[in-house]
């Protein structure tokens, strides 16, 4: 299933968005708290001033508190254009001084607070089925015996009225706040996009002839290093693709024009024979020319397919390498025994697994023995083994030719190296191999046979589980 296309500027908005409308409605909320708190704070001390105003009016005879207020005195104390105001001063006994309500009482208090200041505490509460906000004050006239309660009540009208307002007021500004954010996230973001855009438009249009890398410092900003750290491995790739295939070309070229001129040749001086006799020898040489341009050809073919070093089109699978070593040399039986090679297998019959791509094991196969049969002894021994040690599958081919001169064994691998020139190959043998084997992560390896000649190991990895 293919996944639907989504656009960068999209997924960091949407990132953005949540949070800061969260962000917006804490400020809100914290705002308006805060707001209400002072208000609440600016009230109770209007309570306060209130109920000390009331504490002025009192009065110590010997040492008893007396209050007196006149009707005009109450009626201004209690006067308000929206609340409702109650007041009321009671002995310590609880007489009333003043007050026709009589108010709820909060908690228990001292006559002085810790600063010789009068004890105070606020408390909410309902009177007459209104809420209210009371302040409660203890103090002790000077010269009294003992301390009075003096208790303010004022309607919460005022208060909700500025709650109202200052809720009211903070929604156009955090509604200016949103749309101001929105904005500069929808620019932020069209910002970046422009920028990737740029640096995207600057990938583009390096020059592909020349694979160079970038610099990520001047191709784009930082954030977008990794992306052009990513497009720089894959230009170091494809340059290195590019040098290997016009390397091919190249020594292909080379390697194919030889033969043909040779064909050529051939064919002309068959043409010119009349004697039937030197015809028929100039055709015997011109079949053995196309028998060794058909090898090289096959064999480029092989190396060709065989240098991918991406792997992407390697299909790798549990191969039996047992299997597939005995069924090759059963095809290549008929070529030894004709060349006089006693050609032979040493190992168990199946049960060999390896993770490979059977053709191009086969191709391995058949290149070692066919090295072995090009370059070993006359009427010699080539023998093939698999075994498995300690988890590692190795597949050996042991002839009783010369050997290769230990100096010599790093050039062998090359492609069309072919030491003195001896022998109808064409010097891709041992490169092919190479090739396959850091295909199947296999380790390669050339030593002395215990046959007296060559000896040329794969060792493949363990198979994981």
């Amino acid at each position: 299933m293919t996944e639907a296309p989504y656009s960068l500027r999209g997924v960091l908005l949407r990132r953005l968005w949540l949070p800061l409308l969260v962000l917006l409605l804490a400020s809100a909320v914290g705002s308006f708290v805060l707001a209400r708190h002072y208000a609440e704070q600016v009230y109770d001390r209007w309570l306060l001033d209130s109920a000390m105003s009331l504490a002025q009016l009192t009065e110590v005879r010997g040492d008893t508190v007396h209050m007196e207020i006149s009707p005009a005195v109450s009626r201004m104390f209690t006067w308000d254009t929206v609340d409702r105001i109650y007041g009321e001063v009671t002995r310590a006994d609880g007489t009333r001084l003043y007050g026709a309500a009589v108010l709820p009482g909060g908690a228990a208090l001292q006559a002085e607070g810790a600063d010789d200041s009068p004890a105070r505490t606020y408390y909410d509460a309902v009177i007459d089925g209104q809420d209210v906000r009371v302040v409660q004050v203890a103090m002790t006239p000077p010269g009294a015996a003992a301390p009075i309660l003096i208790r303010v009540a004022e309607t919460r009208t005022k208060r909700l009225r500025l709650e109202h307002r200052l809720l009211l007021a903070s929604i156009p500004l955090q509604g200016t706040i949103l749309l101001l954010a929105a904005w500069l996230a929808w620019s932020g973001t069209g910002a970046a996009a422009r920028h990737t855009n740029g640096a995207a438009r600057r990938l583009a249009s390096a020059p592909l002839d020349a694979l160079a890398p970038l610099d990520p410092r001047e191709a784009a900003p930082r954030e977008l290093w990794p992306a052009v750290d990513a497009f720089n491995q894959l230009v170091n790739r494809l340059s290195a693709m590019q040098d290997a295939q016009q390397r091919f070309i190249s020594n292909a070229a080379h390697q194919l024009r030889t033969p043909l001129a040779g064909l050529q040749i051939e064919l002309e001086s068959a043409l010119r024979e009349q004697d039937r006799a030197a015809q028929r020898d100039a055709l015997a040489g011109l079949l053995r020319g196309l028998t060794r341009l058909r090898h090289l050809t096959h064999q480029l073919l092989i190396l060709s397919r065989s240098e991918d070093s991406a792997g992407a089109m390697l299909a790798m699978r549990p191969v039996d390498l047992a299997v597939l070593v005995r069924d090759e040399l059963e095809r290549l039986m008929d070529r030894a025994v004709v060349a006089g090679v006693d050609l032979g297998y040493e190992g168990p019959d199946a049960g060999v697994i390896v993770m490979g791509e059977p053709q191009l094991l086969r191709e391995t196969i058949s290149n070692l023995v066919d090295n072995a049969l090009r370059y070993g002894a006359l009427e010699g021994m080539i023998t093939v083994s698999v075994e498995t040690t300690q988890g590692q599958t190795r597949l050996s081919v042991n002839d009783d030719g010369p050997g290769i001169d230990p100096s010599l064994r790093s050039q062998v691998t090359e492609r069309f190296w072919r030491g003195d020139a001896s022998g109808d190959g064409c010097g891709l043998g041992l490169a092919i191999v190479a090739e396959i084997a850091e295909r199947h992560r296999a380790t390669l390896g050339i030593g002395r046979s215990a046959l007296g000649g060559a000896q040329v190991t794969l060792a493949f990895p363990s198979r994981p589980g």
